[in-house]
């Protein structure tokens, strides 16, 4: 049943993602075309204020559903109530603090981009964008952990994919039409609220899941502990753009954020191949299974690092050629970032390459062992990011996150072999230098086998075919060679989720 589960929550989140990145796309470019480079940057500066308010959390969501493993496994419905019913408390009062933090935002973020827009332009903005967010909190976010708890991460796959594309199709109609920058994020914020409102509706339905009995008294241990991870995963995925909001200019953060949609859409395809895995590894520790769970862990380690190395080969090698094509025309700022581009592509590769370690360890509830490595991410990530910034620009902040991510990456590696698979580290450590030859080597071979000159979508696509097919030339062998029993048991899960699902 975890095969199958897992299986359907990786086909549903890599449709998902294909979709959103697709429309992911088409949405910021319309908007530069239509507004300007410096609107872009607002826009997305906007977001990443906002998504700070996420700070509140405390890390309290994966706490949530390791605990929510433990009862899920003992099908104790009352528990498992009274968890979500704590939850919803908790996350209502951060809704309630949200609007009391978007007042004040409202005063002092216009100071900072008040050169380049009106105070009342600039706070309309503000206010819709966070519409869906305080709609997010306040029904949404437990119902999305008691799916992901119960391996159902399909459910919500599916309504983010058809809330995506409502949210496209009407951001399409509405520029076309000649509507203003507000009317467009106005409507996607409308239809946003779709999702949480539908997850709440399944979930009550499908599971005879009421939370207006629930006292939702239950004391959560670790909820505190979680608080390092998240801090650090929110610095991972916004202090960049803050940084470079403070100390330059909306531009760059434009031209960053153009970059960031490819390294996100990787992220999130990666993440696709991620999800419903971690919570079969939860399972697994909640039973102490431990025998299986290693056995599995391997077997998914040599899958996952195969996949994340074609994939990431490839954006080192296209994502410059691929933003040169998708801003061609666009000449109110400088796109074409090599060096940048190569940089982020790496933090976020070394991101990938921890995924597997770092969602095992927070399964495990091992927030509290873990809480220190997370305070030392984040500020080597804001102080170098800040003190590089004013040396090497937007190059600077990606090597303030290169050199963090590698760091907990590291971290992520030793724990989770020492203390929760009880094997030597050594054994995940040898991915790096593995990893780290196989892109080295592939990205060489391209630099000296015909190629196709990239000046269309078209061209791009040929162009990306040829080094998809160096990367899976070098990769593939060698860790077939490397982890011949890993490769066999790979496919020996395969075919039988395969018969199970026919």
């Amino acid at each position: 049943m975890r095969s199958k589960n897992a299986l359907k929550n990786i086909i549903s989140s890599l449709l998902m993602q294909v979709v959103g990145i697709g429309c992911g796309f088409i949405v910021p470019i319309l908007i530069i075309r239509s507004f300007g480079s410096e609107a872009n940057g607002l826009v997305n500066s906007i977001a990443q204020f906002l998504a700070y308010i996420t700070l509140l959390e405390s890390g309290f969501g994966p706490v949530v559903k390791s605990v929510l493993y433990k009862y899920i496994a003992k099908n104790d419905h009352k528990r498992i109530t009274e968890v979500l019913k704590s939850a919803e408390k908790f996350f209502r009062r951060v809704a309630v603090v949200f609007i009391v933090y978007i007042a004040v935002l409202c005063f002092v973020y216009p100071a900072v981009v008040s050169d380049q827009f009106g105070v009342a332009y600039t706070v309309s903005l503000l206010v819709i964008m966070a519409f869906g967010t305080f709609a997010e909190y306040f029904f949404g976010v437990t119902y999305t952990l008691f799916l992901q708890a119960k391996q159902k991460t399909y459910v919500t796959s599916y309504i983010q994919l058809i809330t995506t594309i409502l949210v496209t199709i009407a951001v399409v109609v509405v520029i076309k039409l000649g509507g203003e920058l507000w009317m467009v994020k106005l409507i996607s914020a409308f239809l946003f609220v779709l999702k949480p409102v539908a997850q709440k509706y399944y979930v009550e339905r499908r599971y005879n899941i009421d939370l207006r009995a629930a006292r939702g008294t239950l004391k959560i241990k670790e909820r505190w502990d979680g608080l390092a991870q998240h801090v650090a995963a929110v610095i991972h995925s916004n202090t960049d753009i803050v940084v470079l909001t403070l100390f330059s200019t909306l531009s760059e953060v434009s031209v960053y954020t153009v970059y960031l949609l490819v390294v996100n859409g990787l992220k999130k395809i990666i993440q696709s191949f991620n999800n419903g895995i971690d919570a079969s590894f939860g399972d697994m520790i909640a039973k102490n299974e431990m025998k299986q769970l290693n056995k599995k862990f391997r077997t998914y380690e040599f899958f996952f690092h195969t996949i994340v190395s074609v994939i990431f080969i490839c954006a080192i090698v296209m994502i410059t050629p691929f933003v040169g094509v998708y801003t061609n025309g666009v000449t109110d700022a400088n796109y074409a970032r090599p060096i940048f581009g190569v940089l982020i592509t790496l933090a976020e590769f070394v991101w990938a390459v921890r995924l597997p370690y770092s969602s095992t360890v927070l399964a495990a509830g091992r927030f509290k062992q873990t809480k220190k490595g997370a305070w030392v991410e984040a500020l080597i990530n804001i102080v170098l990011s800040v003190i590089l910034v004013f040396h090497f620009g937007i190059v600077g902040v990606a090597i303030g996150t290169l050199a963090a991510m590698f760091i907990r990456t590291i971290e992520f590696m030793y724990h989770n072999s020492k203390y929760i698979l009880k094997r030597s580290p050594i054994v995940s450590f040898t991915w790096i230098p593995i990893i780290a030859i196989e892109t080295c080597l592939a990205v060489a071979i391209c630099d000296v086998v015909p190629r196709v000159a990239v000046d269309s979508y078209a061209s791009w696509v040929m162009d990306a075919l040829i080094v998809s097919l160096v990367a899976i030339c070098v990769v593939v062998p060698i860790n077939l060679i490397l982890h011949k029993t890993d490769a066999k048991d790979l496919l020996v899960t395969f075919k039988k989720s395969i018969s199970k699902k026919l």
